[in-house]
């Protein structure tokens, strides 16, 4: 029977799924590029009914509820400062909303222990034999699983390695998103203290846009967004992506100016672009892929409630196939193909929403998104998109809750 499963990703999506196969007695080792777990980063929601029951059944809703922001209300504003438009905490924050680092960690500790955790590595070479696969890594001696599962989003390795290059898999949506962390008195518009959530500044294609830290009223958070073909950069050069940001917002208004200046003072960022991973089949041969490796977007897809849930179902179709790999990752993609296609839709809507094209595009989201109708409407369909599938009951799973 298959037992031992190298997971690729220690992020969202690799832990939830270390979670369950711990539980269902199979041996789970995590890699992860980075030396430790990341901790902050932007909030991630989980929204509806089947986001909520399956961390219920992983037992992390307490610890989730302690960790939430109490979600992130959005104000637009004009170049004076003057608000355009207001977004309840619920538009963005879902029913529980918490920071990516917090979510990780709190995924990391209660797989952990059950789970091999090896930080500061990366898969190399992947070699498929009659009863397993031969992996090959960055920095550790090579070894033997039954299965390897790609849980290392967007850009995924194993995706590459197993499946084939990027490009045929992830498509650019126009736009480029950043985030870095500045003192709060260097970001903040001048008149916001106190202020919960972000305010955001629009001009045709762009986004500039700073929020207060949810714990460190001394820290604060800008984001920005800029539509643009796609651009050639390496993803390791911080400089040239700074470099990127400045040119597309040097000129503007409002408080841009000020947060530029913190851009070039910042230790870190995050820059990528706004983007869609479509894999015409999850998995081949021993190797499989879950959470936005096998179909994300960057920003906007419900990528972390997907995630939990793929993980889940994954996990489950495992047990229930007594190790069975090509009936239940059969059985995993035919469950969830749907279901995560139509939560990743939302991606492909995210930076028209954030950053319209035109002046009229800006007005006109103003506009609707002011009528509570409309509003209400689509926080509706949020959670029923998030909702549209119907999660099996694993025995093995439940039983191992004592369920």
């Amino acid at each position: 029977m298959t037992k031992n499963v190298l997971i690729s990703g220690a992020s969202i999506a690799g832990p939830a799924l270390a979670f369950w196969l711990g539980r269902l007695g199979f041996e789970p080792t995590v890699v992860e590029l980075a030396p430790a777990l990341r901790h902050g980063g932007q909030a991630v929601d989980f929204r509806g009914e089947t986001h909520l029951t399956v961390l219920e059944r992983m037992g992390l809703l307490p610890a989730l509820r302690e960790l939430q922001t109490g979600g992130s209300p959005m104000r637009f504003v004009d170049e004076r400062g003057r608000t355009l438009l207001h977004l309840p905490a619920e538009f963005a924050g879902g029913e529980i909303e918490v920071l990516r680092g917090d979510l990780a960690a709190v995924l990391y500790e209660h797989s952990l222990p059950r789970t091999e955790y090896v930080f500061g590595d990366s898969i190399t070479h992947l070699t498929e034999t009659p009863s397993g696969v031969r992996v090959d890594f960055q920095r550790g001696v090579s070894r033997d699983f039954d299965l390897v599962i790609g849980a290392d989003g967007l850009h995924s390795n194993v995706r590459r390695l197993a499946f084939g290059p990027e490009e045929d898999y992830v498509s650019h949506l126009g736009y480029y998103a950043a985030t870095w962390r500045l003192p709060t008195d260097l970001g903040l518009p001048r008149g916001s203290a106190g202020h919960k959530g972000s305010v955001g500044y629009n001009v045709p294609g762009r986004l500039a846009s700073v929020g207060a830290d949810h714990r460190d009223p001394a820290q604060a958070g800008a984001f920005f967004a800029f539509a643009s073909p796609e651009l050639s950069y390496d993803r390791h050069d911080l400089d040239q992506q700074k470099r990127l940001i400045d040119d597309a917002f040097s000129g503007l208004g409002w408080e841009v100016p000020r947060l530029l200046a913190s851009l070039h003072q910042a230790p870190d960022l995050y820059f990528d672009s706004i983007s869609r991973a479509d894999v015409d089949t999850w998995s081949t041969g021993r190797v499989c892929l879950v959470g936005d490796a096998a179909c994300g977007a960057t920003i906007g897809g419900m990528g972390s409630g997907t995630a939990v849930v793929a993980a889940y179902v994954l996990a489950g179709e495992l047990a229930r196939a007594d190790g069975d790999h090509r009936t239940a990752f059969t059985r995993y993609e035919t469950r969830l193909r749907k279901y995560a296609k139509g939560c990743q839709a939302g991606g492909d809507r995210t930076g028209k929403f954030l950053a319209p094209g035109t002046a009229t595009g800006i007005r006109l989201r103003n506009a609707l998104l002011s009528r509570p109708l409309f509003l209400n409407g689509m926080l509706k369909l949020g959670e029923r998109v998030s909702s549209t599938v119907t999660l099996p009951d694993h025995p093995a799973a439940l039983g191992h809750l004592g369920r």
